[in-house]
């Protein structure tokens, strides 16, 4: 694959893509878990890894 010369559309990098929001690759996110905390406006929210490889987001 190509360098996407910082646009997010390699996949590789976590450059804002064509609608501003940065990816980033869940391996990278677990960091080997299953799950991680994310807060926002002061509430936290758990996402988690599923064993079928599924996201579910639960407050």
């Amino acid at each position: 694959m190509s360098y996407c010369g910082n646009t997010g559309q390699c996949g590789r990098c976590n450059h804002p893509g064509p609608l501003g929001a940065a990816t980033i690759e869940s391996e990278r996110l677990f960091a080997g878990g299953r799950e991680v905390r994310i807060r926002h406006n002061g509430e936290t929210y758990r996402l988690r890894l599923t064993r079928n490889g599924k996201l579910i987001l639960n407050k």
